[in-house]
């Protein structure tokens, strides 16, 4: 319930008005400075706060920052949070349906502004969210007292008592307010006032959910007569003496003359404000965390202060920490809960860092805002590489031409500068920060070039990034998104294009090359990251890169039957946004990890090994430590099971060096029948920091004997009758559709080119419209012929499209020994696939590739297991396979399909040689690759493609009665064309004659 409202006064409307237009970043703010953990009062203002929402500015409650001020009837609200995100759930926090929301709801773009490029101007209709709480101070005392705000979105202006403290913009950055003179012992009362857009929301357009409110920490801190107002970390670090060079600066509050400093780890003690040699130290990496605990205090006030020893510098056009080259093996990562939003909790911090360090990952680029505070101070103690970036990205403009952006206009130099300075101050004794990004996407500009001049005059012990520099006239490394490998190649032999001026060119060609995005991980995907491994392993300019994005940014929500799903863009109605481009990330939004990271897991492990002819090189992949951490072993399978295993004997290996070991060949001897296969895999030893003991660091496979080639079984022979056909155990349809095998009722196959579409397909650079123009996924099926030849019965089939003259002629070679079904299948195109150019309003494109090309098979009743004997344990595609091993796995249905947000193609099983699915009743279907076939593709599903085509979210999918299966010869690959190129060549499936085997029966 809301208070009535009370109209503003006319000053204060004229005040707002001001406010609203202005690009300056605020008013009344103290400078900005580093957090630190400090003995001082921390009053931690978090909880349960009353809120009145309006849905435009001028409906704001007049008055309501008085203290006097009755808020009893106002709504309760946690801060931090955001009103979009809180407002989903009603009092209780139970999940409303969708459309029921009690404020404004989120809003989701990725480039275009949700609002008209007028600026300074914002929409008339500006949600504002007002706040008040109560807290308590004992005593306030000869002491200063600051208000901190760690994050508001996107416009705040606070009170104390019914003062007004002063206002600030930059939402994702700290600002506190000197409360000193409005505080009295005992209740003191707390007001803010929050707009959802002010002119600094034209900075703030970062591919991300449009939310407001105090979505981060609020705090009271003590400034002590004679404490320490900032400090600042210089820890540098000498690898060719092993030595460390400290020196800690302090701005001393009045009533303070000097700071001492201390690391009894070390036997440090000395005074702030010198040069201090730490004689020999552990040096600070990714990949080895070493920090050490450092006070610095006067008379008044102690900080503690978690300082890690390191040097950065570029040298070779290569990136150096502590004198040895790094490789980034990155993600971007937004800050997001699907039930929270952008508030985060240090458990989830915990869990993501947890995961990515479970998964390789090494680095963080803090795509596009700086990360709370705690997220920082756990890179440091966990251990990875971070670019920092700043609150900005004027995207948007881009739609205009740039025209209007604020990046090259004087009038917004103070607020770009504000930006990067309230980042660097922050955040500048992070040892895990090894680069200063200006922000994101933001074009060209004077802007710019002063951040970087800024920050090289405030601290030269890191390199500046910053993507939209294409020049590189004021960053240390080259980047880029989405390069496609052929160009990634040139630029690794510093063959890139010339630029316009030739000085920056010949400095740009010495940079070090970065992807700050590549890899776009939206749906099933992203598929070619081995490829661009290899480069980066071949051309030491390649610094490695960032994997967009880590999360799927999404919203958990019920629909109106009570089922619960993730929205994304559009499921709140917005009348502009992006979609499912927001389901881009690395792991589900339930922070469940996707295939994508296992792939990307597999690609940049830290052990690689390479299995030759009674050999093994391994090879150390890290940049900073050795192998003393891991465990070697090697397994000896034959047909997927496990026949003996042993250690291995592997010297430590240095790193970024390698080693060829001898394997044990008397151990390793295939006796018998059988597809043989040796594992030989690295594990880790021990538990590190986020590192459970046993994880894989490595796995090398090598095939030791062919596989066995099943015949195909014949013998029996095919029978006409009056209903269809009888061959050995199955039974035909009149026009040659398998209805059954022994028990078990069956329809099909059928001949099949269509996948559900993923978000690379469906995407501009992807081929879903060409598929779709040619009918892949509307094939009319007709019978040519049904004969018996021999043993054999024959069926021919075409299949094609209406309106189209491309399509498929199938034959089928069925034969029998009178238990299991042989089939030899032959599948031709027929026709031109090409696309129409009248559709596309484009000239006629070159022969495209297909989805998948195979077979489709109804089971009847649902499967309940499934095993094989092929590539596992998860999906896998020709260019996304770089995590799937050759064994024998198992399943219940539910484990093959993957909850991909935006329901699309998955769960393909890749090389199989043997599927059993297990029905109801214990009836097992076993098919196998036969004829000297190698293997065949295979999903199983309660689904068809078409229904995972239709849906939108996974709750829309309903099993069917009965379960389907597709064989398939060749599956196209994945690529990362939602956003970056197309699958690659290699990768390809073109229309092509195809040809496989299998046996199936029923047992």
């Amino acid at each position: 319930m809301s208070a009535p409202n009370t109209p503003s006064t006319a000053a204060a409307a004229t005040e707002l008005a001001e406010r609203l237009t202005t690009v300056v970043p605020g008013a009344g703010r103290l400078p900005p400075r580093a957090t630190a953990r400090t003995s001082a009062q921390v009053i931690d203002l978090d909880g349960i706060w009353k809120f009145h929402y309006a849905p435009r500015a001028e409906a704001a409650i007049a008055g309501f920052a008085e203290e006097a001020f009755d808020d009893a009837g106002w709504d309760d609200i946690t801060v931090p949070s955001a009103w979009q995100i809180e407002g989903l759930r009603d009092a209780a926090g139970t999940l409303l349906p969708r459309g029921q929301a009690r404020y404004s709801t989120p809003a989701y773009t990725n480039v275009i502004y949700p609002f008209p490029l007028d600026v300074p101007h914002v929409p008339h209709d500006n949600p504002t969210g007002q706040y008040r709480t109560t807290f308590t101070v004992e005593d306030p005392g000869r002491d200063r007292w600051v208000l901190r705000f760690e994050g508001v979105d996107s416009i705040f202006t606070a009170w104390v008592n019914g003062v007004e403290l002063g206002w600030s913009t930059g939402s994702r950055l700290a600002a506190e307010f000197d409360a000193t003179e409005h505080l009295r012992a005992g209740a003191n009362t707390l007001a803010v006032q929050v707009h959802q857009w002010s002119p600094a929301s034209y900075l703030e357009d970062q591919d991300m959910w449009w939310v407001s409110g105090i979505f981060r920490s609020v705090s009271l801190r003590q400034r002590p007569v004679g404490g320490i107002e900032d400090v600042r970390v210089r820890a540098g670090y000498d690898h060719a003496t092993g030595t460390g060079t400290l020196r800690i600066d302090a701005d001393l509050a009045e009533g303070a003359t000097s700071a001492r400093v201390a690391i009894p780890e070390l036997g440090i003690e000395g005074d702030a404000g010198t040069d201090i040699e730490a004689g020999p130290v552990q040096s600070w990496s990714a990949e080895s965390p070493q920090l050490y605990t450092a006070t610095v205090a006067t008379d008044a006030e102690t900080l503690t202060l978690r300082i890690g020893f390191r040097c950065v510098e570029v040298k070779d056009a290569q990136v150096l920490v502590n004198g040895r080259p790094i490789r980034f093996k990155g993600v971007n990562r937004h800050e997001w809960h699907p039930d929270t939003g952008r508030t985060q909790t240090e458990e989830m911090m915990r869990t993501d860092i947890e995961l990515m360090k479970r998964h390789h990952i090494n680095a963080v680029r803090t795509a596009h805002y700086p990360p709370d505070p705690r997220f920082l101070d756990l890179c440091d103690e966990y251990g990875l590489w971070v670019i920092d970036e700043c609150d900005l990205e004027t995207h948007g403009f881009e739609q205009v031409g740039w025209v209007g952006n604020p990046s090259d206009d004087p009038c917004w130099t103070e607020a770009y500068l504000d930006r990067i300075q309230r980042t660097v101050e922050r955040d500048k004794n992070h040892p895990s920060i090894i680069m200063w990004s200006l922000g994101n996407e933001s074009g060209t500009g004077a802007n710019l070039a002063a951040m970087a001049q800024w920050i090289r005059s405030r601290d030269d012990d890191r390199l500046v990034h910053y993507e939209g520099d294409r020049e590189s006239t004021y960053v240390d490394v080259y980047s880029h998104m989405y390069t496609h490998p052929d160009e990634v190649a040139r630029i690794g032999v510093h063959a890139e294009d010339a630029t316009r001026e030739g000085a920056a060119d010949a400095r740009r060609r010495q940079l070090p090359y970065l992807l700050c995005e590549y890899g776009h991980a939206m749906g099933n995907g992203p598929g070619g990251l081995a490829d661009y491994e290899q480069l980066f392993d071949a051309h030491p300019r390649l610094i490695g890169g960032f994997i967009w994005e880590w999360i799927d940014q999404c919203i958990r929500q019920v629909d109106e039957q009570g089922r619960e799903f993730f929205a994304y863009g559009g499921d709140f109605d917005e009348p502009v946004h992006d979609g499912t481009f927001i389901a881009d990330g690395l792991i589900f939004p339930d922070r469940t990890p996707s295939p994508g990271l296992v792939e990307y897991a597999a690609v940049i492990a830290p052990i690689r090994i390479t299995i030759d002819e009674g050999t093994a090189l391994i090879e150390n992949r890290r940049d900073i430590i050795d192998t003393s951490d891991a465990r070697f072993t090697w397994t000896l399978h034959r047909d997927g099971h496990v026949v003996t295993e042993g250690e291995l004997d592997v010297p430590v290996i240095p790193a970024r060096s390698k080693v060829e070991v001898d394997l044990p060949l008397e151990a390793l001897k295939a006796g018998g029948a059988g597809e043989w296969w040796l594992n030989v895999q690295a594990t880790s030893a021990a538990e590190a920091p986020g590192v459970p003991a046993g994880l894989q660091l490595g796995l090398g496979q090598r095939r030791l004997t062919e596989p066995a080639v099943v015949d195909l079984v014949s013998g029996a022979a095919p029978e006409a009758d009056d209903d269809g056909w009888r061959l050995g155990p199955a039974r035909f349809s009149a026009d040659g559709l398998l209805q059954a095998l022994g028990q078990v009722r069956l329809d099909g196959p059928r001949a099949d080119l269509w996948r559900a579409p993923t978000d690379n397909d469906l995407s501009k650079r992807g081929q879903a419209q060409d598929w779709r123009q040619l009918g892949l996924d509307r094939l009319l099926h007709r019978t040519e012929s049904v004969a018996a030849e021999g043993d054999e019965l024959v069926v021919v089939t075409m299949s094609m499209a209406a309106g189209r003259d491309a399509g498929v002629r199938t034959t089928y070679r069925w034969s029998s020994d009178g238990t299991a079904l042989g089939l030899r299948v032959r599948i031709d195109p027929v026709g031109q696939f090409r696309t129409n150019p009248h559709d596309r309003g484009r000239i006629p494109g070159p022969v495209i590739t297909w989805p998948k090309v195979g077979l489709r098979l109804a089971v009847a009743g649902p499967v309940e297991q499934v095993s094989w004997f092929g590539r596992g344990p998860g999906e896998a595609y020709p260019d996304t396979s770089a995590a799937a091993r050759v064994g024998r796995f198992g399943s219940d249905l539910a484990g093959l399909q993957t909850p991909y947000v935006h329901p699309q193609e998955n769960g393909n099983l890749t090389d199989v040689r043997e599927l059993a699915l297990g029905t109801v009743g214990g009836v097992v279907l076993r098919i196998r690759a036969a004829g000297g076939s190698p293997g065949f593709n295979a999903t199983v599903r309660p689904w068809t493609a078409e229904a995972l085509t239709a849906a939108a979210h996974t709750q829309e999918l309903v099993p069917d009665e009965v379960s389907w299966l597709t064989l398939d010869a060749a599956v196209n690959g994945i690529g990362t064309a939602a956003c970056g190129p197309d699958v690659f060549v290699a990768d390809r499936l073109v229309p092509q004659r195809v040809e496989y085997a299998v046996t199936i029966e029923a047992v």
